[in-house]
């Protein structure tokens, strides 16, 4: 059963899935106070069903769910788009956690939870993926090129040789990060912070090693021979240079099309 709460500032809702009906209530009822408008599910294919139909802004998905789990349902999700995910979950261990990212969730909170935390969780990522509550558009900030990796900011689109790729929040945020360095080293700190912010907590020392490999995965790079991201060994991640063959004529990262 699908059912949908009041309405809040955005039109798309946040869909929770969890088949604990208390779970559900609590957190319901925390994402409402601050203005979010709520579609809940108790099943996996209820869940898929509700992304279809309602386009949520986010989810907030359990793993262990009746019908279809919820990896499942998040793999489903990632190959179609990148709604930003945040899964909740008994799992609270870090091999868990790591199996959460790779798959593609853009965070993880354990269970038991604090419902303010998860709301501010919930606030920081639609923050960032220009998808908030207030309704206003991201400034116009124009395409960035690298060799043949065209990343569009206001669109939150990449195209590698003209080829559409989809990235989930976190990955776009990531990726822009390394290029709008230009070539400079980014620690893994500075990536974290990038992608979450200072002021997020229970971060994974790992984190950014899933979600570098996943993006390189979905650029067809190779860490061995990076065209995009390159790994500086005991330092961070950087963006590979240009080679004089690529599409770009330097290295220089921010050729902004306006």
């Amino acid at each position: 059963m699908v059912r949908m709460a009041i309405r809040g500032p955005s039109s798309r809702p946040v869909l929770v899935v969890d088949d604990d009906t208390k779970i559900l209530r609590l957190v319901r009822t925390y994402l409402e106070r601050a203005g979010y408008r709520v579609v809940e599910a108790r099943d996996g294919r209820t869940a898929l069903a509700a992304i279809a139909l309602e386009m949520p802004v986010l989810v907030v998905l359990d793993v262990m769910l009746p019908e279809v789990d919820g990896l499942a349902v998040l793999r489903a999700v990632r190959r179609n788009d990148r709604t930003p995910v945040i899964i909740l979950s008994a799992r609270g261990m870090t091999d868990d956690r790591i199996a959460g990212l790779a798959a593609g969730a853009d965070d993880y909170l354990p269970k038991p939870f604090s419902p303010a935390e998860l709301v501010l969780r919930v606030q920081r990522i639609l923050e960032r993926s220009d998808e908030g509550s207030t309704g206003h558009a991201a400034p116009i900030r124009g395409a960035l090129h690298w060799g043949d990796l065209v990343v569009d900011r206001d669109r939150h689109e990449v195209h590698v040789g003209g080829r559409p790729v989809v990235l989930t929040s976190v990955e776009f945020r990531l990726l822009l990060a390394l290029l709008e360095a230009d070539g400079r080293v980014l620690t893994r700190d500075q990536l974290l912070d990038a992608v979450y912010g200072q002021d997020e907590a229970g971060i994974l020392d790992r984190t950014v090693d899933v979600h570098i490999g996943r993006l390189r995965d979905k650029l067809g790079d190779d860490a061995e021979h990076p065209r995009y991201v390159a790994t500086v060994r005991g330092a961070g991640y950087r963006a590979a240079p240009v080679s004089p063959g690529g599409n770009a004529a330097s290295a220089a990262a921010d050729r902004t099309t306006r």
